[in-house]
């Protein structure tokens, strides 16, 4: 501070009288009692008012006795003798304006070098209302050295608030893409509750917990312990050979806030899922709701108990008939779980039971889970579920086609996340008419000489002989492409996929051989498809060249039929009672000619 020659005159004078060790002592005891108490300008003066009360050598002995400067002692002493030095200062400053070293904020160019530098940093689109820096507040400083501005991280820190950043982590609210019915969706959830809640049934919240290592692995939070006496855990989190995984499955109450949460060291499977809902309605569901008849789900559209899980739907429809309850279930949107009641009115709570310490046993997490309570009065009760619960469990077409027939009664919007399961199957539909049997000719019709160029009797002989070796070559064929015998014995099968029996086989051989009539047309008489008449007449070949059977081979007739008008005409003069059938197998308008038959009517070709 600014003196006047006469007070500098003045203190020097006051600075080489001798003050002895014990007054020194006493001043140094009144400075440690008063300095907290005074400012900087009130200090000085203090100071500078007990040297003038010393006099000579009291600037010297003041500055001794306080751990101060002599320049400070002489400047409150000059203040304390001048009364208009006490005004020049304004109210609340300890020092004339422009005193002490510039601020660093406000050296030259500095604030436009600092901007310029964290844009460079900056990341982000440059349209996007997130933005961030990936510099640290030492690299920026290290920077700005290299631009020639020095200053340090905290005066960083300081200019980069005054600018608007500040520092955070990600936040996690993005959702990607929205599914278009997700609002109607909430707002049919959340009138179902109402409704059930105003009539008194009861509505829970089911979802899956993080499964959990068993063991001492880290655990994210803080507990409060002595001093230096924090629980040791593993280096890493990696399980070993024999580490036990628990699978927490909760059932969240909405009208009572009652959390029941199953804890089994299984697969988390919609069987477990399931039994953890049966359980809370043995232990305190029918307990809370005696009279109850209507059960309502709200759950997530993935995971063991998704919207589309087979296994979810039939272990809901054992459950409804056992506890012979409605159960309604409604899922949540995909991707929008954390707006199940359970995620934030139970799973967190039970998170911050088990902070900070390791769950060595499934006690300790059962435990944790029963210790879970909040200021509004949720209370949990756990129990342990040991059953097995094996994965890939898979549940049949015809499992599936009944539930959805007979049980499972889907909503008329959005029927794949809304529906309920009743608990008594609705009764069975009208079965199905049976298809009707196709037609065809009798055999004692198509058994006729004139047909089949064989004597009946002798087709029928030759039937019976040949009818076990038929069978054995059947069930031989079934063997080697099924693995296993037949089922059904010849004849027993619906007359919709009606097995030829030997008789058939070789009328077919014979119709083709001896009348020459194509596979459509054969097909007809026999009402089979034309398909299986080339099967047939295979089969028959080969059994007859196995038993070394030769047919007799009768002639032909003069003129083998063309057309079925002239087929008609030939079985009437024949004598034989022919009908071609009615059964949807179409008669072709005219028979061809296999390539290479000699007719009476068309010369022998080498063709």
């Amino acid at each position: 501070m600014w003196l006047s020659g006469s007070v500098r005159d003045f203190c020097g004078k006051m600075r080489y009288v001798a003050v002895s060790e014990a007054d020194e002592a006493v001043l140094a005891a009144k400075f440690a009692v008063m300095r907290s108490f005074l400012d900087e300008r009130g200090w000085r003066v203090y100071l500078g008012t007990e040297a003038r009360a010393l006099g000579y050598g009291g600037v010297a002995a003041v500055a001794r006795a306080a751990g101060a400067s002599e320049t400070t002692v002489a400047a409150g002493a000059a203040e304390a003798a001048d009364p208009e030095a006490l005004t020049v200062l304004a109210p609340g400053r300890s020092r004339r304006p422009g005193a002490g070293r510039p601020a660093a904020g406000d050296t030259p160019g500095l604030k436009e070098a600092l901007d310029g530098l964290l844009e460079e940093g900056k990341r982000g689109g440059p349209v996007l209302a997130v933005t961030w820096n990936i510099l640290s507040l030492r690299d920026v400083a290290r920077q700005m050295i290299l631009l020639g501005f020095s200053c340090s991280k905290d005066t960083i820190a300081r200019l980069m608030h005054e600018d608007g950043y500040s520092l955070q982590g990600m936040s996690r609210v993005l959702e990607g893409r929205q599914h278009q019915d997700r609002d109607a969706q909430f707002r049919h959830i959340n009138a179902k509750i109402a409704a059930y809640q105003a009539a008194g049934q009861p509505v829970i919240s089911v979802d899956g917990k993080k499964k959990e290592r068993l063991g001492a692995y880290h655990r994210d939070g803080r507990s409060w312990r002595r001093k230096g006496d924090p629980v040791q855990v593993r280096s890493h989190d990696f399980p070993e050979q024999d580490t036990v995984t628990i699978t927490p499955c909760g059932i969240y109450d909405m009208a009572a806030n009652r959390g029941f949460v199953s804890v089994g060291t299984s697969c988390g499977t919609a069987a477990f899922a399931v039994n953890a809902i049966r359980l809370w309605w043995q232990e305190e569901g029918s307990l809370r709701y005696p009279g109850a008849t209507r059960l309502l789900i709200t759950c997530d559209s993935g995971g063991s108990n998704g919207a589309r899980c087979r296994l979810w739907k039939d272990q809901l429809a054992r459950f409804a008939e056992q506890a012979g309850l409605m159960t309604e279930v409604c899922h949540f949107p995909p991707g929008t779980s954390k707006w199940n009641k359970i995620e934030h009115r139970l799973f967190c709570h039970i998170t911050r039971t088990w902070r900070a310490r390791p769950l060595m046993t499934i006690d300790d997490a059962v435990a944790g889970i029963a210790a879970t309570i909040t200021a509004k009065g949720l209370k949990c009760h756990p129990v342990r579920d040991d059953a097995g619960y094996p994965a890939g469990i898979k549940i049949s077409d015809a499992r599936m086609k009944y539930l959805e027939e007979r049980v499972i009664e889907r909503d008329t919007s959005r029927g794949e996340w809304n529906y309920a399961i009743l608990p008594a199957p609705r009764p069975a539909p009208e079965p199905e008419p049976e298809p009707a049997r196709p037609g065809r000719v009798p055999q004692d019709v198509l058994n006729h000489p004139a047909l089949t160029g064989i004597p009946a009797r002798d087709m029928t002989a030759l039937a019976a002989a040949l009818e076990a070796p038929f069978e054995a070559r059947l069930q031989l064929r079934y063997r080697t492409r099924h693995g296993r015998r037949t089922r059904a014995a010849r004849g027993s099968a619906p007359h919709g996929n009606r097995r030829l029996d030997v008789t058939d086989h070789l009328l077919a051989l014979r119709l083709r051989d001896h009348l020459d009539l194509p596979v459509k047309a054969a097909g007809a008489l026999l009402g089979i498809d034309p398909g299986t008449v080339s099967h047939a007449t295979a089969l028959a070949g080969e059994i007859l060249a196995a038993a070394r059977i030769t047919l007799p081979d009768a002639p032909p007739p003069g003129k083998p039929p063309r057309t079925p008008d002239e087929l008609l005409a030939y079985a009437a003069a024949a004598g034989i009672p022919l009908t071609l059938p009615d059964n949807g197998q179409a008669m072709p308008a005219h028979f061809r000619t296999r390539r290479n038959r000699v007719t009476p009517d068309t010369p022998e070709t080498a063709d």
